[in-house]
């Protein structure tokens, strides 16, 4: 039998002068209990994650007031419309930031020094203006601030900073006024507008803010007075000061075209306008969908040696013609590439710049064939092989506009004068003599062979896979002066050896010489099933009794077909 006690705690005498030592102990346990409670794990845990996400959501604000500040107040007056639009349309900080970069990248006049000069000269002025035109507000938001920032400083300036007194020239109309405080920068020629443009900015509220003023007559302050600073004119009764917002003088004054009423307000329009990019090549002939590469080609890049010092760096470049614009002129469906690129070196010293047109032609019938295939373009590069190199392309659809833009590495390979070494493994399959090595560079052409690099790397098993490789170091036979060379071709699919060709008698060598020997061989591929495989190429050198290997991977797509014809 069970028997459950409930035990009443004692009622305790009060007494107003004196705490019980059970009242203490009650008190510390609760001390204990609360403090256990709040140093619980639990809450601990809770604390810090409460901490990180407050973390979290300040650093994104602090992002998003970064780019805001930087399209509204950094480069708002030479940001374009559409630039802004795209940028307002971004929504991941790294877009943003890629976007940024680019804009300043689109507008560096001298790639070939380190300091972004655009840049450096844009924050100089807006520094500029907040020391000097500062008055009740921000100098980079006045008037004066904008235009020199947008145009930098202006050739001359007269400045009358105190007003008053004022004799007019011919072309305001001759006499003499009082006028309110006014400046005048002249520039010598500003793009879209023209030579000579003179600027008037007038402080009417004598606070030191001036507004670029439209009319001349606005630094007038005798203007709404009648009978005071008349000009020549309206002394002799020929005009009033009613006409002077409304039509030129025309009488006892010298005319200028840039006094024209319209050309006066066309000024004032274009002269805050963000100033036009101003492409000297297509390094800045891109748009702003150059950040957000909307013409997509792939490149690479080999090495092949020329001397102890140098390579030859064949850079190829793959578009595929369905992303290519075709216009029709004549039956021909013709698409127009515009490239340019540009090399330097580590230390940002430019090594080599290059642009080209490319057109590709169709005629109608064979447009719906074309579209399926790809076009190729290759720049030979001479480079020093001690040097690592950066490239960065641009590719422009001159139909369509769409651009792409790439930069990549270019590290060669060191080639020494005692090893045996090889080259870039080229698969194509495409490889073709030609009648007579060119005089002058071409493209995809090396010695006297013509050969398409595969970017891809992905043949058809109804034709031949094609293997070019140059070996270098490789000794002579001393009686007949020929190589004396072991040449392996294999073929494998997940580690196993599915096709194998020995070269004993160097029958796949096209070229030697005592710097080079070049192997051409075309592997019959005809019988393997499609899928991924694994080219390696192993040359023993019989009389050095040295090896090089080199090796790829590749795939095999189905046998291609035709598409019927409608």
């Amino acid at each position: 039998m069970k028997v459950c006690c409930i035990i009443k705690p004692r009622k305790e005498r009060s007494f107003p002068t004196q705490i019980t030592m059970l009242t203490i102990e009650r008190r510390i346990f609760f001390i204990f209990c609360l403090l256990g409670f709040l140093l619980s794990p639990t809450l601990i845990k809770g604390e810090a994650s409460e901490e990180d996400s407050r973390q979290k959501l300040l650093q994104k604000e602090e992002e998003q007031d970064y780019f805001k500040k930087w399209v509204n107040k950094d480069v708002v007056y030479i940001i374009t419309p559409e630039e802004r639009s795209v940028f307002e349309s971004l929504t991941t900080p790294e877009e943003k930031e890629q976007f940024i970069e680019q804009f300043w990248y689109r507008r560096d006049s001298d790639l070939t020094i380190r300091v972004n000069e655009f840049k450096e000269e844009h924050y100089r002025r807006i520094a500029y203006a907040n020391e000097h035109f500062t008055s009740g507000v921000p100098g980079w938001t006045t008037d004066r601030g904008r235009v020199y920032i947008i145009h930098g400083p202006p050739v001359e300036i007269r400045s009358n900073p105190s007003g008053g007194h004022y004799q007019r020239r011919v072309y305001e109309g001759g006499g003499t006024t009082s006028t309110y405080p006014f400046v005048v920068w002249r520039y010598r020629y500003i793009e879209g507008i023209g030579p000579d443009v003179e600027l008037e900015f007038v402080d009417p509220s004598w606070t030191g803010e001036y507004h670029l003023a439209i009319d001349p007559s606005e630094k007038d302050a005798f203007a709404d007075i009648p009978g005071k600073g008349l000009t020549f004119a309206e002394r002799l009764g020929f005009a009033s000061k009613a006409d002077r917002r409304f039509r030129r003088e025309k009488y006892l004054t010298i005319e200028r075209e840039k006094d024209n009423p319209f050309t006066r307000y066309e000024t004032y329009v274009n002269v805050q306008r963000p100033q036009e990019i101003k492409y000297q090549d297509l390094k800045e002939i891109v748009d702003i969908n150059v950040t957000y590469s909307n013409l997509p080609y792939e490149i690479r890049n080999d090495c092949f040696r020329l001397n102890q010092s140098q390579v030859v760096v064949p850079v190829t470049l793959e578009l595929e013609n369905k992303e290519l614009t075709f216009k029709e002129e004549l039956g021909i469906h013709r698409a127009q590439i515009a490239l340019y690129g540009i090399v330097t070196s580590i230390t940002n010293r430019v090594v080599a710049q290059f642009e080209d047109d490319v057109d590709v032609l169709f005629q109608s019938k064979e447009l719906e064939r074309g579209r399926l295939g790809r076009s190729l373009y290759q720049k030979m590069l001479l480079l020093d092989q001690k040097t690592r190199y950066k490239l960065d392309l641009v590719v422009k659809d001159l139909n369509s506009g769409k651009v792409g833009v790439k930069r990549q590495a270019i590290i060669p390979t060191r080639y020494t004068d005692e090893k045996l070494t090889a080259s870039s493994l080229i698969l194509s399959d495409f490889i073709r003599p030609v009648e007579e090595v060119p005089k002058e560079e071409q493209m995809f052409v090396l010695g006297d062979i013509r050969i398409h690099p595969s970017l891809s790397n992905k043949f058809s098993v109804d034709k031949w896979l094609g293997a070019y490789l140059q070996v270098y170091n490789a000794s002579l036979d001393q009686t007949t002066l020929t190589p004396s060379l072991r040449i392996n071709y294999r073929i494998l699919r997940d580690g196993q050896v599915v096709l194998e060709h020995v070269d004993e008698r160097n029958e796949t060598v096209q070229f030697y010489s005592g710097q080079r020997v070049v192997l051409i061989t075309r592997l019959p591929i005809q019988k393997l099933d499609p899928g991924k495989y694994h080219i390696q190429i192993e040359v023993q050198d019989r009389l050095k009794d040295q090896f090089v290997k080199v090796e790829d991977s590749f795939d095999l797509l189905p046998p291609t077909r035709t598409p019927a014809k409608p």
